[in-house]
């Protein structure tokens, strides 16, 4: 008997669909989408999709996701949304912020 049910609810879950909001190619923005690589890179190989927008050539791109301050990180899948502003150097930070780790987790283990 042949299993019907797709496995598409599963891996959905484990897709992360990412946007990065920037202002041009400032070091900030340019920093921050470096980090971002490094850590999808690391902790979601094959499991995730950046897209960068720049909001100096598509400004009213940042009214959809409510974007306030740049460069924005924002996480689009899986649910629930969550945002991340800076330049995402701190690796634990945008571990937790993408819900990679807990905060205990990130702190080393310390309860």
């Amino acid at each position: 008997m042949k299993n019907s049910k797709p496995k598409e609810p599963e891996d959905a879950v484990d897709f992360y669909e990412l946007r990065l909001y920037v202002a041009g190619q400032t070091p900030k923005s340019l920093a921050a989408f470096a980090n971002l690589k490094k850590i999808c890179e690391e902790h979601l190989k094959g499991r995730y999709r950046i897209e960068v927008i720049d909001l100096l050539e598509n400004p009213t791109l940042a009214k959809g996701d409510q974007i306030f301050a740049i460069p924005t990180l924002v996480r689009k899948l899986p649910e629930p949304v969550r945002k991340i502003i800076g330049d995402l150097s701190n690796t634990e930070r945008v571990l937790v912020g993408l819900d990679l780790c807990t905060i205990s987790q990130a702190e080393g283990g310390k309860a």
